[in-house]
């Protein structure tokens, strides 16, 4: 915003942030390059539309979610605030200038003054600035706007207008849009989201890259930026920055799968089947069930994939949050009731003990196989479930936005001793449950059939053998395991 009035403070609002600012639409997502000033151009609009809900005598509110603390703190500090004093300033050089405009090279707002009748006449009454305080600002006229640092609860409560302020960097992203929007959706708010991309696995990449869901997009490179004005050195930035995926994802805005992810977008993808995760597909084949065990807050999950041919066929996921170990047994004996299975792994670390005791009872020790997670067993399934999505062996239900962050929300780590250890990132509604399920089914099949140890008794034939031949020299079926099993 530039106003053109003798001694006053200049906000220069470059030609995208313009666009951005004047953009009325309710739901708007912007990708703007790093040090391209989108934070600086989504508080413009803030303050501009406090400003226009003040001069109207109307009360708004806004909400700035960012993705810590000290960027909440700065988005008021550097950019609100400033901004909300420049306003005041320009206002009061403006305020017998007539009507708002907006022309090409200047932003300016209305006269903060109003008139009121008084005895016949009209007076021009000046309005007090606004206040500060640490994590909000105030106008006068009932108007004020939070900085938040970003959580579940924090978008739960929030009242009025939402800014999702680098949206892709939010922890637990998920679950901070399910409470959001429907808080915005009541009130009829507002919601304008903005971010640089990090990675795939958030919900700002599925925002932006949904096709006509109705909301505006804006999108800005630091090549576009420097093309509209931005002061900044292309190749100084880039020789600093020296990190060519990092430049792609922060400068260029390309989506990069992040290179610590165990299993990325694209792997996933590519094993996704429209036929897989209906339990009534179920051919009636072998099937390799894994369990991951939960308690409190995690969620307990039952895999079950058939083998079809060589692939196997996920064929039902049950995913259960804070219920009884009981219920847990009952939706496991009633897998056992339905398939036709083969070998159960499931996951018995800590309170997994006796589970699994209890599953060995029921079912059988041949056929249920407890692990103990560790690091080097955690590797090694995890290496397993790779390779086998990676032969295109395993197959998962497509368009399912949960198995997919779970799946991918694993990350390898090396740590100071060379070890290399898996771990969650977090944005998922569980602790990667469905990825270990997966890894246990996928372990199970590995396995293969329980041996019976049969061995057949030298110089007797079955009936249907040819006359020179004896069952022990039967070498079996062949196949995946086919030199005998369970079934």
């Amino acid at each position: 915003m530039s106003a053109a009035v003798p001694d006053s403070p200049i906000i220069k609002f470059l030609p995208y942030q313009k666009a951005w600012i004047t953009d009325a639409s309710r739901f708007k997502i912007g990708m703007f390059t790093r040090r391209g000033g989108k934070t600086f151009g989504s508080c413009g609009e803030i303050v501009d539309d406090c400003t226009r809900a003040e001069i109207e005598q109307r009360k708004i509110r806004w909400t700035i979610l960012s993705r810590s603390e000290a960027t909440a703190k700065e988005a008021l500090e550097d950019a609100l605030k400033p901004m909300t004093r420049a306003y005041y300033a320009v206002l009061k050089g403006l305020s017998n200038r007539g009507q708002p405009q907006f022309v090409e090279d200047e932003f300016r707002v209305p006269a903060y003054q109003r008139e009121v009748e008084q005895g016949g006449e009209t007076f021009r009454v000046d309005v007090p600035a606004a206040s500060y305080k640490t994590h909000e600002v105030h106008f006068p006229g009932g108007s004020r706007v939070v900085a938040l640092s970003a959580s579940p609860d924090s978008a739960r409560g929030f009242g009025g207008n939402l800014l999702l302020d680098e949206f892709a960097f939010h922890k637990d992203s998920r679950a901070i849009w399910g409470s959001a929007l429907p808080v915005a959706a009541r009130g009829n708010h507002k919601i304008r989201v903005i971010s640089t991309p990090n990675g795939k696995g958030n919900k700002f990449y599925e925002l932006m890259t949904t096709a006509e869901n109705g909301w505006s997009k804006h999108h800005v490179d630091i090549y576009e930026a420097v093309k509209q004005g931005l002061d900044v050195n292309i190749d100084e930035l880039r020789r600093g920055m020296a990190d060519q995926d990092k430049w792609a994802q922060e400068f260029e805005l390309a989506w990069l799968d992040e290179a610590s992810a165990w299993l990325d977008y694209d792997l996933i993808s590519a094993c996704e089947h429209t036929e897989a995760g209906d339990p009534g597909g179920y051919k009636g084949g072998m099937c390799f069930v894994g369990v991951d065990i939960a308690a409190r807050n995690d969620l307990f999950v039952i895999v079950v994939s058939e083998l079809v041919g060589e692939v196997l066929m996920v064929r039902e996921i049950i995913a259960k949050k804070r219920i009884s170990f009981a219920e847990q047994d009952r939706l496991l004996d009633d897998v056992m009731r339905r398939y036709r299975v083969v070998r159960v792994a499931m996951d018995q670390t800590g309170m997994g003990e006796k589970p699994v005791e209890d599953a060995k009872a029921r079912h059988g020790s041949e056929r249920v196989q407890g692990v103990l997670f560790s690091t080097a067993s955690k590797l090694d399934m995890a290496t397993g479930l790779k390779e086998s999505m990676q032969d295109r062996k395993t197959r998962i239900p497509a368009g399912d936005p949960l198995l997919r962050a779970d799946l991918h929300s694993i990350k390898s780590q090396v740590g100071v001793t060379g070890i290399r250890r898996l771990v969650a990132d977090g944005d998922s509604d569980g602790h990667a449950d469905r990825f270990w399920a997966l890894a246990l089914a996928v372990t199970a099949a590995d396995l293969g059939p329980e041996s019976f140890g049969y061995q057949g008794v030298p110089g007797t034939r079955s009936r249907w053998a040819d006359p020179d031949q004896d069952d022990d020299e039967d070498k079996g079926g062949s196949g995946r395991w086919g030199d005998g099993g369970a079934w």
